[in-house]
């Protein structure tokens, strides 16, 4: 009796051990696949093609032939590494860094939200973009003496020194030949006293503006500069006259605006670039993505 319960507890435990090592085997054939790596991008049409065509150049996906700058994720070839898309309001992209492996964002959300896009971005624009950001105005008023006045201001040396001092190449300059500040072809006694007004985002265009302020300033010419946090509002208070000038955007954004909302909006001056970056949330490195 004794040998026969032997011999069953032995049989017990070998089918155990077969059936857990057939087990482990299933398991392997069976686990689920690695989690996609998640991506967040500017959900704007222009911003969102420069983060994809900024992936497409890093080699992380393939857009199809003649995508460009309205490019979409729907406008993706082939994606090797089965990225998966966030498409995030620009503003709010610092804010779900956290929460995605990468995020593509704007340098000035950047900057505002602490992050150096010449040291912490792990990905680049070329800062030779055509999306040099622009001092716009209502059409009609681009060559008003206080608007020219602006944008001498903005392009001058100070300015520029200004972006190179300040930012170390996470804004660059983009005007040629600057000036001292002045337009000689305008009467500025005859505008003393006078106020102009811009609609800018708080970093860089604000701290760019307060420069030129302190020279108009000089001609007793004040400068109004008024802060916004989206890309919505800066071109309507423009349309409706409540302030006379913005900068905050580029141009294919601005076509893109005018285009959808019957606006007339017509840049007067590109002042500087600010490349976009992708940057690390959940991940440190592109390493995953190689």
């Amino acid at each position: 009796m004794k040998k026969t319960f032997t011999l069953v507890l032995i049989t017990i435990l070998v089918l155990t051990a077969v059936l857990a090592f057939a087990g482990c085997g299933t398991a392997s054939d069976t686990e689920e696949p690695a989690a996609s790596i998640t991506i967040a991008v500017p959900n704007d049409t222009t911003n969102e093609a420069r983060a994809l065509l900024l992936l497409q150049d890093l080699g992380l996906i393939t857009l199809k032939d003649g995508a460009g700058i309205t490019a979409t994720i729907l406008d993706i070839e082939d994606n090797p590494h089965n990225i998966e898309f966030s498409e995030v309001e620009a503003a709010q992209l610092p804010n779900v860094l956290q929460d995605v492996d990468y995020a593509v964002i704007n340098s000035n959300y950047a900057i505002s939200a602490g992050l150096n896009p010449a040291k912490d971005a792990l990905g680049i624009e070329d800062s030779s973009s055509a999306y040099g950001n622009i001092l716009a105005v209502k059409e009609g008023n681009e060559n008003s003496d206080l608007i020219k006045a602006l944008k001498a201001a903005l392009e001058s040396q100070q300015v520029a020194d200004f972006i190179a001092e300040t930012y170390g190449g996470s804004v660059v300059s983009v005007v040629d030949n600057p000036t001292d500040g002045y337009d000689p072809t305008v009467d500025y006694s005859a505008l003393a006293g006078q106020t102009v007004s811009v609609a800018a985002s708080p970093t860089p265009h604000a701290e760019i503006l307060a420069v030129a302020k302190e020279i108009l300033a000089e001609k007793d010419i004040t400068l109004d500069i008024q802060e916004y946090t989206d890309y919505v509002v800066p071109n309507n208070v423009v349309e409706d006259g409540t302030v006379d000038a913005n900068y905050f955007q580029h141009v294919p954004y601005l076509d893109d605006f005018n285009a959808e909302n019957g606006t007339h909006i017509v840049s007067v001056a590109a002042i500087h670039v600010e490349p976009l970056g992708i940057y690390g949330g959940k991940q440190s490195s592109l390493d995953i993505l190689q």
